[in-house]
């Protein structure tokens, strides 16, 4: 009996069930502090934040963040560094510049609500990729709840009345897809011995600097500003949101997911991941004042059903 994590099949009796719990836990963390990124970073780009500034500043903290926690996991493990280093520069590149970079220039020429369903058409990647590659081929249930959840993420999009869209916006939507993909896949590889904390710092370092240079050289506009920030009707200094981008969103929020995706396997945590958008949805309307209607509501209700049968049917798969 065989189960999916870390990239590739696994003894069954590994898979406790308070050890998935403790998972699943954590992918919902995961999920919940990634849905900050969006309020957060509009209070800083309505006072004139550019992308490159949002993102320079919230890579760079949650690395510095991370980087005593890390320091101290890799005591006497530094050979592991230097063996995982491929996986490393994917990680910085594939799992972190890719899918914000692509996704903040998808949203420059269409809606967010659009652009968000592409990106997240990255956990059908998933299920392809470890189809194809590991021979993981989902069971009915899966299949069934896969389909369950992305419709229900169209009703949380509010996508139903149609939408507009840019083709320029489809290409760089479908690169995020694809950075999204690679974010579930290289979470769980098994080729690196690295502790989620450590992937989780040098990722985010060496994503720092890319973005760092991409700035320097004007690929990613560059700006930033010390007015005050709004949120939730509340003034506060522009460093607040800043911060919370660094601590919860990047920080708490990659650490989380990888070590999440390394208990779960890429595949069901990547649809546990959907419920990002979910919580977006829901912090939209505590810090931005966007209150959901019904449909969205609806949607989140269909999502959580979705996500469940993909469990139940990676649990069927896992037993058979």
């Amino acid at each position: 009996m065989t189960t999916l994590t870390n990239d590739e099949a696994v003894p069954q009796s590994t898979q406790k069930t308070p050890l998935v719990a403790a998972g699943l836990l954590m992918a919902v963390v995961s999920a919940v502090t990634f849905s900050l990124s969006g309020p957060l970073g509009r209070g800083l780009f309505d006072t004139g934040w550019s992308t490159g500034g949002v993102l320079v500043f919230r890579v760079g903290i949650g690395a510095v963040v991370l980087a005593p926690f890390a320091l101290r996991t890799l005591a006497g493990r530094w050979r592991g560094v230097a063996t995982s280093w491929r996986v490393v520069v994917a990680y910085a590149l594939l799992a972190i510049v890719v899918p914000q970079f692509a996704f903040f220039s998808a949203v420059q020429w269409m809606a967010v609500g659009p652009a968000l369903l592409l990106e997240y058409m990255g956990v059908v990647l998933v299920v392809g990729w470890m189809w194809l590659r590991h021979g993981e081929r989902p069971s009915r249930l899966t299949m069934v709840g896969a389909l369950v959840a992305i419709a229900g993420l169209v009703l949380v999009l509010d996508l139903v009345s149609g939408a507009n869209v840019h083709p320029l916006g489809v290409l760089w939507g479908s690169a995020a897809a694809v950075g999204l993909a690679g974010y579930y896949v290289l979470n769980a590889h098994s080729s690196t011995t690295l502790p989620p904390l450590a992937l989780a710092w040098l990722g985010l370092t060496g994503a720092t600097v890319l973005l760092a240079l991409l700035c320097l050289i004007g690929a990613i506009p560059f700006e930033m500003h010390t007015a005050p920030v709004v949120l939730a009707g509340l003034e506060m200094p522009w460093w607040g949101p800043l911060i919370g981008l660094g601590v919860l969103t990047c920080s708490v929020a990659y650490a989380t997911g990888i070590a999440a995706t390394r208990t779960l396997g890429s595949r069901l945590s990547s649809f546990v991941g959907l419920l990002e958008v979910v919580s977006a949805v829901v912090v939209a309307w505590l810090l931005l004042g966007e209150a959901p209607g019904l449909v969205q509501l609806i949607g989140g209700l269909v999502v959580l059903a979705g996500i469940i049968a993909v469990r139940q049917g990676e649990q069927a798969t896992a037993v058979s």
